[in-house]
Formats: C-alpha cells, sequence, structure tokens
C-alpha cells in the first residue's frame, strides 16, 4: 500500500496557486530535487476544476527529468513524479 509512504517523499503543495505560479512553482520544485537526487517525489495540486492539476500535467509532459508520473490511486488531488537522476 503505496500511500502510507507518501508522507515521506518530498512534497510541494499548489492549494492556492494561480496556473502560471503552479507551472513555475512545479518547475523550480522539479529542479530542487534533481539537485538533491530525490527520484521520487509528491505534487500536491488539489482537485478543484482541475486547472491547477492540468498545468503542473503539462509541465511533467515537458520534462526531459520525468520519466513518468500519475495520479495518486487513493487521492486524485495529488500527482507522483518518477525522475531520473544522475548517481
Amino acid at each position: 500500500m503505496e500511500d502510507i509512504f507518501l508522507k515521506n517523499l518530498p512534497s510541494i503543495d499548489l492549494h492556492g496557486y494561480d496556473i502560471e505560479t503552479a507551472r513555475v512553482a512545479t518547475n523550480d520544485f522539479i529542479d530542487d530535487n534533481l539537485i538533491m537526487k530525490n527520484s521520487k517525489i509528491l505534487i500536491i495540486h488539489g482537485k478543484g476544476k482541475g486547472l491547477v492539476k492540468k498545468s503542473v500535467h503539462e509541465v511533467l509532459n515537458n520534462r526531459k527529468e520525468v520519466i513518468k508520473f500519475h495520479t495518486d490511486n487513493l487521492n486524485e488531488g495529488c500527482t507522483i513524479v518518477y525522475l531520473t537522476v544522475d548517481n
């Protein structure tokens, strides 16, 4: 049951962000985690109208360092991201 371990992942909470600010924050969060060599991160975007989630997923689709990502099975307001990190 993966959800137990989500609280241990590096995460960012984008509640209250607009689309553009969420896009910038997501890129910065990915950059920071690449530097720290974290291969799995959590982005909390909330549910709402889905606009921030869509913005986050657009960023993830355009980042070459993102291996894959998926919405959490137990909470569709979160996206789990897998990054390529250099060892």
